[in-house]
């Protein structure tokens, strides 16, 4: 069954929040705190998790309608825009795809609720490459023991789904391979496992309202059942459940375009209140022609990143083709910072300051070539599609 809201109500929603946000994105940013209010406003308008299946309790909107959205919000409050991707695509996209019925129905209703899911992949010595994680789970009777690092997870601390990768370990203590297991972490309400720890944070220079967590599990029991286990079996589940984070690609270039988006607005409105030498700042030519490269560089970002999250990969599940995220999200997190950059340069010295909201548009948007896969990551991607060969970055 097909959703009810049209692709142009989801954008219009979007819009009508962006104004509420909009007043407020600095002072997340100053006070680094949570924005509450805005996740219990996208809660209401029924964006948070808005791509969960209808018969789970969601709207069954698609990818396309999710960015439409999420661009829309970027460009007021960046940080409520990442979290209404992360309540969308990626962690949660992997548990509707490959999820048992019951892992969907335990799921579902923490994310429609308000909640943004954390996809515990990244470890101290496992960024890039993810597959030398040391984080381990060994079956015991009708649970398997965590144990183990993460390093950088987002929304550690304030999100209550957990999405833990883990090398699952056979009887001679060998790895069978990378599984994800299901955990609901949610002290206020009294669900605290024995052995979940938050023993740290990152202080980022933006997003500063999103938590960059360490957290460690010492003998954390999780249910067998809450192991997610793709059609392909444990050797290859990892790279099914990888096929996921296509989408979340999608939405972190959406991120940075709709805030290069955002910049791009503001420079068309300084140019055009500025005065030097007598007349308005926009009949220069040299930032004419600025500005035009801005919005081109918007523009080739938007159809790319719309291509994207109208493609399909070839997994069986309605992910994003890979080669299509990977380009569009490089090239739009790229452009996005240039963009930022050439805005701030328009506005001067009132640019570098906090009296506009491009000192912390700038720091925002730096994250996006680094965050989801480097930029030189998805490149690599690129050229080896490109190229039929798959390369490997080991010695």
């Amino acid at each position: 069954m097909e959703h009810l809201r049209s692709t142009e109500t989801y954008r219009a929603i979007g819009v009508e929040l962006a104004q509420q946000f909009a007043p407020r994105a600095a002072e997340w940013d100053k006070t680094r705190s949570y924005p509450w209010p805005n996740v219990a406003a996208m809660t209401d308008a029924g964006l948070m998790g808005m791509t969960i299946p209808r018969a789970f309790g969601g709207q069954g909107a698609s990818f396309f309608d999710v960015v439409t959205v999420v661009e829309e919000i970027a460009k007021a409050c960046t940080l409520s825009a990442r979290i209404l991707v992360e309540a969308n695509m990626g962690g949660i996209s992997a548990v509707m795809a490959y999820g048992t019925d019951a892992q969907r129905a335990f799921a579902a209703p923490i994310v429609l609720a308000g909640d943004k899911p954390a996809i515990c992949i990244t470890e101290p010595e496992a960024g890039s490459a993810a597959t030398d994680m040391q984080t381990t789970a060994r079956r015991d009777g009708d649970h398997y023991i965590l144990n183990g690092t993460k390093h950088w997870i987002t929304g550690g601390g304030v999100s209550k789904l957990y999405l833990i990768f883990a090398q699952v370990l056979g009887d001679t203590d060998t790895s069978q391979g990378i599984a994800a297991f299901l955990v609901h972490h949610d002290p206020v309400c009294g669900v605290a496992p024995k052995g979940f720890h938050i023993i740290g944070r990152e202080h980022t220079m933006g997003l500063c309202g999103m938590p960059e967590a360490e957290l460690r599990f010492d003998n954390l029991r999780v249910p067998a059942e809450m192991l997610i286990l793709p059609p392909s079996g444990l050797k290859r589940g990892f790279a099914d459940l990888m096929t996921a984070y296509n989408s979340q690609r999608v939405g972190a270039g959406t991120i940075a375009m709709g805030v290069a988006a955002g910049a791009l607005e503001h420079a068309k409105r300084y140019l055009k209140e500025r005065h030097q030498f007598g007349r308005p700042i926009g009949e220069f030519q040299g930032l004419q022609w600025m500005l035009a490269d801005m919005d081109m560089a918007v523009h080739a970002s938007r159809l790319m990143l719309h291509e994207a999250a109208k493609s399909r990969g070839t997994t069986g599940h309605a992910f994003p083709d890979m080669m299509m995220a990977a380009r569009a999200k490089a090239f739009a997190s790229e452009q996005a910072i240039k963009v930022v950059d050439n805005a701030l340069q328009i506005f001067g010295a009132r640019g570098y300051g906090d009296k506009e909201p491009l000192e912390r548009m700038y720091r925002d948007v730096r994250m996006f070539t680094i965050g989801g896969g480097t930029a030189q990551i998805l490149k690599t991607q690129v050229a080896g599609s490109l190229l039929g060969m798959k390369i490997s970055q080991r010695r």
